[in-house]
């Protein structure tokens, strides 16, 4: 690799506060999985880097917004992508991933939905202390 870019990579590691050998392992894996999928972006957030629709919602909200639908096929696709206000393809874009790391989605699905119970568990003994 050129100094530019080891240097780049060692300042990034550094941020990061990971080993220089993780962030460029992450890097690549994240590089090659972008190449695979078309339109698909990686992010961060509070719960960590995660797999999103460029310019668009992450891939597990996606995902269960697709299969909350009921619906099957291209039908699904259409109501999925005008919940998101987005195109078939980046819906297709979304599906396509899924298909090739479904336990790392369905991992974030469960997560969301886990943390959603903890949430309204919360709000629900706030709402009975105000009783």
């Amino acid at each position: 690799m050129s100094e530019r870019t080891l240097d780049r990579l060692d300042l990034g590691a550094r941020r990061r506060g990971e080993a220089k050998a993780r962030t460029a392992e992450r890097l690549i894996d994240e590089g090659l999985r972008m190449e695979d999928h078309p339109g698909i972006v990686f992010r961060d957030g509070p719960t960590g880097r995660r797999a999103a629709v460029a310019a668009g919602p992450d891939v597990w909200e996606v995902i269960e917004t697709l299969q909350g639908t009921g619906l099957g096929g291209e039908e699904a696709v259409a109501a999925t992508a005008e919940w998101g206000n987005l195109t078939p393809l980046q819906v297709r874009a979304a599906v396509r991933y899924y298909a090739d790391f479904r336990e790392e989605v369905d991992g974030r699905i469960l997560l969301n939905r886990q943390e959603a119970e903890r949430q309204r568990a919360t709000w629900e003994r706030a709402q009975a202390a105000l009783a």
